[in-house]
């Protein structure tokens, strides 16, 4: 699947006039929903993650989203055909070059700017114990760097660079099309106006090397899964010494064997024996910080009842406090009794008289009602 053969809004499944809040809820969502991790193996949701990726990186930039409103697929492909792309692939690497082979030289003007290096994404999988403390990691990435022995100039060390006798130190060529004179980037300097007398035997003139590097990543407390930490500058260095990009580290959490999670609120079920829900009690749940936290459990409590414990939840993200701990409680009716137990309980049932348990009483007398309505 390609996002070429798609309509990028109905890829992400949005009008053409959605803002920038619904393109990004329904990126989120579909990114959730065709994940590799969640879907391993799986071609059609990899290459459907891609596709979604690249529609959701054209369509949030304003710049990209008009010129691709106005020409359509030939605009993205003519861009990407440039170089450069970004996180999650793509194209409009140099949007000038949509406009200027249209308007000419005036639009864009000039020769050529340095392209940017390409944006790259990173997942890392922590757990809920260390979303709630944070933590200093460490990752291992493979991206190119800039040329050492060229300095990312991409020229032999001691040379230097010449004018493009093609374009003349312009950058672009012009073409004649019937009545129509078009204007391209020159070929032959990709559009710098210059061209390496000598390349650089290391980058052969590209002025970056592929390598691996270990960068340190602080996590802060509080973080979720979705949430994107953005490393300025640590994405793939660009060509012939211009700028890198950035590198944006995307961040899943496990599943706890306790908590479930909602936002800044933990969430954990627990059952009770019928005998503590008829005349109370209480538990005691232990937080992720290590702190125990007695939950009071009220005299004659049903199963579904959730109990709260403000501020025994999460970081809150870039803030300060804490969510909530909700405990939702089970009844649990016990199946193992001994004969006495059984006595005690036949004894109990023996001096019932229904006021007990008055929804039980409430639903058995609607029924009397209902049946003497079916049979008058």
């Amino acid at each position: 699947m390609s996002a070429e053969v798609f309509d990028f809004y109905e890829l992400l499944e949005v009008s053409r006039d959605a803002d920038d809040g619904a393109l990004k809820s329904a990126y989120r969502k579909l990114a959730m929903r065709h994940h590799p991790d969640k879907n391993p193996g799986c071609k059609e949701s990899e290459a459907r993650f891609k596709s979604i990726s690249q529609a959701y990186e054209c369509l949030k930039d304003p710049q990209k989203r008009a010129a691709y409103d106005r020409f359509g697929h030939e605009a993205y492909v003519n861009g990407a055909n440039g170089g450069g792309a970004g996180a999650g692939g793509g194209g409009f690497s140099d949007i000038g070059d949509i406009f200027e082979s249209i308007f000419g030289a005036g639009f864009g003007g000039g020769r050529q700017q340095a392209r940017r290096g390409g944006d790259l994404r990173y997942d890392m999988e922590i757990s809920l114990d260390e979303a709630y403390h944070g933590k200093k990691a460490e990752i291992e990435i493979d991206v190119a760097r800039q040329c050492e022995p060229c300095g990312g100039s991409g020229a032999t060390p001691g040379t230097g660079t010449r004018r493009c006798t093609l374009c003349g130190g312009q950058g672009k060529v012009r073409t004649q099309q019937g009545f129509f004179m078009m204007e391209r980037s020159c070929p032959t300097c990709m559009g710098h106006g210059e061209v390496i007398e000598k390349p650089c035997r290391s980058c052969g003139g590209e002025g970056r090397v592929d390598g691996r590097e270990k960068l340190a990543v602080d996590i802060p407390r509080g973080v979720d899964t979705g949430t994107r930490i953005r490393l300025t500058g640590k994405g793939e260095a660009g060509p012939h010494g211009s700028p890198p990009g950035d590198l944006y580290i995307f961040l899943h959490i496990r599943r706890h064997k306790v908590f479930e999670r909602d936002g800044a609120t933990l969430v954990t079920r627990a059952p009770i024996s019928f005998t503590t829900a008829a005349l109370g009690g209480e538990i005691t749940i232990p937080g992720l910080d290590g702190t125990p936290h007695t939950i009071p459990i009220p005299a004659g409590i049903q199963s579904g009842k959730q109990l709260r414990k403000r501020g025994a939840g999460m970081p809150v993200l870039n803030a300060r406090g804490l969510g909530d701990l909700v405990v939702e409680i089970a009844v649990e009716t016990p199946t193992r009794l001994s004969l006495r137990q059984k006595e005690l309980l036949r004894e109990f049932q023996a001096c019932e008289t229904g006021e007990e348990c008055p929804e039980s009483k409430g639903f058995f007398e609607r029924l009397k009602g209902a049946w003497s309505d079916l049979t008058e």
